[in-house]
């Protein structure tokens, strides 16, 4: 009998400790992740701005591959740069340099913008010329700033490498190593590269996260006409805009944008509207890295933009509120990447 009882006793504890951790883990938003990004009922998933839903739907092992050629130095001329050299995952995503360093030293033409939820850009680059994540990942390994390499090149090293000849052919079959299924595997590991549960999400899911301050911010943000463009997943990445709009933006007139790719008169100096997501550590700001402030950015984009100024209280308030957008950065363990062999092409420094 007593035996019985402490039987019950126990379970009757753990029931107690159980029920007792539930409530701060789904405060956290433990139970939204399990939930695969269903929310709760709230009138604020009404609002422009959307919550990053949680999806656990990927290919394991396309994603694994693609991870490991993120990381892959030996996709870059000189066996060095790799794409996380530009969009570094431990920086938000971003360099945080004005312009990224590539081959031999080479500065970049314009800043390199975060990788994190780009998944929801329209297009990717700047000035749009990729139109998804696959294309945009073949052009800095050919590119001459960039990685330097050539497409046929990098093919060539991965194919002297058995494990990456294993590893591609158990995920694309026959049609084994090509530049096109290299690309493909970066794109979705770089799919899986979002950061749910940010504040601001939690607080549209119906949970008080945000500071009385940093709601004003948002209603600045959108009494103000911010959310025109930046809406959304993103919180931007949605459409294409001219920058200086309001007024002539000075600072930068040889950046052409958009207009490089499309060569109407209409697209000069129109831009892909960045996204807003973990914006404060991906500063400095703007394709032309012209401030490290985010407040300065802000009343940038108030004048340039919507052709009002903004006063210091509520320039701080719109920047409480945006960074209530930084969300649950990836934790990525570090790959460990496959030895080259006598076949392997060797590194060119030169």
């Amino acid at each position: 009998m007593k035996i019985v009882t402490f039987t019950a006793m126990g379970y009757l504890l753990s029931f107690v400790v159980i029920s007792a951790a539930i409530q701060p883990f789904a405060f956290a938003g433990g139970l939204i992740d399990m939930a695969y990004g269903r929310d709760i009922k709230s009138e604020r998933l009404k609002e422009p701005i959307k919550p990053i839903p949680i999806n656990y739907d990927n290919n394991r092992a396309k994603t694994d591959l693609g991870k490991r050629l993120f990381f892959e130095p030996r996709l870059s001329k000189s066996g060095w740069i790799t794409c996380n050299s530009c969009h570094n995952l431990s920086t938000g995503g971003a360099d945080n340099l004005p312009t990224s360093i590539g081959h031999k030293w080479m500065l970049g033409p314009i800043n390199s913008p975060t990788v994190l939820n780009a998944k929801f850009n329209l297009a990717q680059f700047w000035d749009g010329r990729a139109r998804d994540l696959k294309e945009q990942a073949k052009g800095p390994i050919a590119n001459p700033m960039e990685m330097a390499f050539s497409h046929d090149l990098a093919v060539e090293v991965l194919q002297s490498i058995p494990e990456y000849a294993m590893w591609f052919k158990d995920v694309y079959g026959e049609e084994g190593i090509t530049i096109d299924t290299v690309a493909d595997a970066i794109a979705a590991f770089e799919e899986t590269l979002t950061t749910p549960n940010a504040r601001f999400d939690l607080w549209l899911r119906g949970y008080d996260r945000i500071s009385k301050t940093e709601e004003e911010g948002y209603a600045l943000f959108k009494g103000k006409g911010c959310i025109a463009c930046h809406n959304g997943f993103g919180v931007g990445g949605g459409s294409f805009q001219k920058f200086g709009i309001a007024k002539p933006y000075e600072k930068d007139t040889g950046t052409l944008g958009r207009y490089n790719v499309t060569k109407a008169v209409e697209d000069k100096y129109v831009f892909k509207v960045p996204l807003l997501r973990n914006i404060e550590l991906t500063a400095p700001y703007f394709h032309d890295a012209s401030t490290w402030s985010l407040a300065e950015a802000v009343q940038v984009m108030a004048a340039y933009q919507l052709g009002i100024k903004l006063n210091d209280d509520e320039t701080n308030k719109i920047v409480a509120f945006l960074k209530t957008l930084t969300g649950n950065q990836p934790e990525i363990i570090y790959p460990v990447l496959p030895p080259s062999n006598v076949n392997t092409p060797q590194p060119d420094r030169n």
